[in-house]
């Protein structure tokens, strides 16, 4: 082997090597943290959340919020911060994470609303469906139009260069997946975590989505992360990794509950007397009907 060829090649390539590894060092450096502002909707709203995430020049909405009332809320957080709003991700295809969508669009229309493949699917099977039912409950609060978000390139966006991933896209639940930030170590835009609330269990039917939903908890567990934005919360809920534990141990009280309880009515007051202080209270209400097999959902 020639070594002084060989050595020559190394001094002359390790400059470059470090000059990359400094130059990435100095902007994670100077590169302030994301900055996020949670919206909570009332009770009208399911105490759903949409968080404003920024950057020192850009800005990314997650989640739209459920009512005309919901999005103009959020859209003025945007427009007080004074960024460039550059994309709205529809973190999950329920109505009160999309319907505020096209007022959004309307307002910032340079903003690309995007969303997975399979929380995609979803929106498009039932929005029709889905407007029809609401709009005459939400009256002029209801949005005019719904709009079918863009396919997500690579599941993930970025804020002035900081990474905003979407996890959870495959398996069983690829329909309901979470978004993470790990310049920041933050969890949010997700269906899965409840916050001091009845936690929603009429659309997870089967033994097969519970055991997933449960291991999705373990699996943002294990990010540990420095804070946690439930997907839907009682009004001064901490945000923080407590919450996950608070949605684990309510799927598996509700679970023990139902099989010894005769009916619906019994489950529910059995869930009451356990989280006497929870909201939501529709969701305890739809969820044992269908566990009980009195409902079709």
């Amino acid at each position: 082997m020639n070594f002084s060829k060989s050595f020559t090649k190394f001094a002359l390539f390790t400059p470059l090597v470090f000059s990359a590894a400094t130059i990435a060092a100095t902007s994670n450096a100077t590169n302030p943290p994301l900055q996020l502002q949670v919206y909570n909707a009332s009770a009208h709203s399911f105490h759903v959340n949409a968080t404003l995430v920024t950057g020192t020049t850009e800005a990314v909405v997650i989640d739209s919020g459920f009512s005309q009332a919901d999005a103009l809320r959020i859209a003025a957080n945007v427009l007080d911060s004074g960024k460039n709003l550059k994309a709205i991700l529809i973190s999950n295809a329920d109505p009160d994470f999309y319907f505020g969508a096209a007022a959004l669009k309307q307002k910032f229309p340079q903003a690309k609303l995007v969303t997975t493949a399979a929380v995609r699917e979803k929106i498009k099977g039932k929005m029709a469906a889905k407007l029809a039912f609401w709009s005459p409950k939400l009256g002029a609060n209801a949005p005019a139009t719904v709009l079918l978000p863009e396919l997500l390139d690579n599941n993930q966006l970025s804020v002035d260069g900081q990474v905003i991933e979407v996890r959870g896209t495959s398996g069983v639940l690829a329909h309901r997946p979470y978004t993470y930030i790990p310049s920041i170590r933050t969890v949010l835009g997700n269906i899965a975590v409840f916050g001091q609330l009845h936690v929603w269990t009429a659309d997870i039917q089967t033994a097969t989505e519970r055991a997933a939903w449960l291991a999705q908890l373990d699996e943002l567990s294990a990010l540990k992360p420095q804070r946690v934005i439930p997907g839907h919360m009682l009004p001064g809920t901490p945000e923080d990794i407590s919450t996950i534990s608070y949605t684990r141990d309510y799927l598996q009280r509700f679970e023990q509950e139902a099989a010894h309880a005769a009916n619906s009515a019994a489950l529910i007051k059995a869930m009451q007397q356990a989280y006497p202080q929870a909201g939501l209270g529709i969701a305890l209400e739809i969820g044992a009907k269908v566990k009980k097999g009195e409902m079709h959902w």
